[in-house]
């Protein structure tokens, strides 16, 4: 079976950004990010993208708002790109092959340190907070697990395989031809 619909999910710095772009070149899939969506919902509510964060950690419906866009964008060609795609287009019974990167802790510290240009012990306890923060909203608002991994199709360590390796397994495990 050849899945038209990819989800890539991740918690922070497990590489879902540089594996989803990097499947999009190698496939000629559309690649959607959810943040790339979430700032373009900040920009139709017309609000700084920190104002728009603000609202969604007091309002629910600012997070549904981004889901259910993310939803509305699954059509077959499309990789999604979010912490919560998976989950959701399971939710929908949308087909899609889901996958979840995931790496230890201070792998992902280390590579969002580098990413924005701090040191690794200056945004550790940031990265914790807004991880517990992130796992109670999703816990709260959609009695979704992000530590259950059983909706997913393919759980891939990244700190294990370099981003050619997690795409030819991402596109192994969707039944598209690896070259």
């Amino acid at each position: 079976m050849t899945y038209e619909i990819i989800t890539i999910s991740g918690l922070p710095g497990s590489g879902t950004s540089t594996a989803a772009r990097k499947l999009s070149e190698a496939t000629g899939m559309k690649y959607l990010n959810s943040g790339d969506v979430f700032r373009s919902l900040a920009k139709e509510h017309d609000v700084s993208l920190e104002k728009f964060s603000e609202m969604a950690e007091e309002d629910p419906s600012f997070d549904q708002e981004l889901d259910l866009r993310m939803i509305e964008l699954a059509e077959p060609g499309t990789i999604l790109e979010g912490r919560l795609t998976g989950q959701m287009l399971h939710k929908e019974g949308i087909e899609s092959f889901k996958v979840w990167l995931e790496a230890p802790i201070d792998v992902r510290i280390d590579r969002i340190a580098g990413r924005e240009g701090f040191e690794s012990s200056d945004i550790r306890q940031q990265v914790l907070h807004r991880e517990k923060s992130e796992f109670k909203r999703y816990k709260d608002y959609y009695n979704i697990d992000l530590g259950d991994k059983s909706i997913y199709d393919l759980v891939i360590n990244s700190e294990k395989n370099d981003p050619e390796e997690i795409v030819n397994r991402i596109k192994e495990g969707a039944g598209i031809e690896v070259c």
